[in-house]
């Protein structure tokens, strides 16, 4: 499945944008509410913070927190069924759904090891 797939399966992305290059995707861009994801393939030298964690001994640190360290930050109309969805796509959950400030969330992880803050909108 290809990241705007996943993305769309398990985090409810759509899809606004894609430019390929060769059959490579060199632009892409996915609506989430009021805000916008680029994406685009790598270069082949890159490394996801999965992958970058296997041998740097300060990711791998910041990594076994739960927190969002340098992700992105998401606004929901409904954290635990917007959890529900990331769970049945196989999305690494980092914490559940729970209430602290500044509203109700949770966070989890792609495959690639990008963070994600999943926060209800306040009614």
């Amino acid at each position: 499945m290809s990241a705007p797939e996943w993305l769309h399966h398990a985090f409810g992305f759509e899809e606004r944008t894609r430019v390929l290059d060769g059959g490579r995707l060199s632009h892409g861009e996915m609506e989430t509410g009021h805000g916008i994801v680029m994406l685009a393939t790598p270069s082949p030298d890159y490394e996801g913070p999965r992958r970058h964690r296997e041998h740097c001994e300060s990711a791998r640190a910041w990594s076994t927190v739960p927190w969002v360290v340098d992700g992105v930050l998401v606004y929901v109309d409904d954290v635990d069924a917007h959890h529900r969805r990331a769970v049945l796509a196989g999305a690494t959950i980092l914490t559940p759904p729970e209430a602290g400030e500044p509203g109700r969330r949770y966070r989890a992880e792609d495959p690639e090891g990008h963070r994600r803050m999943f926060l209800e909108h306040r009614r």
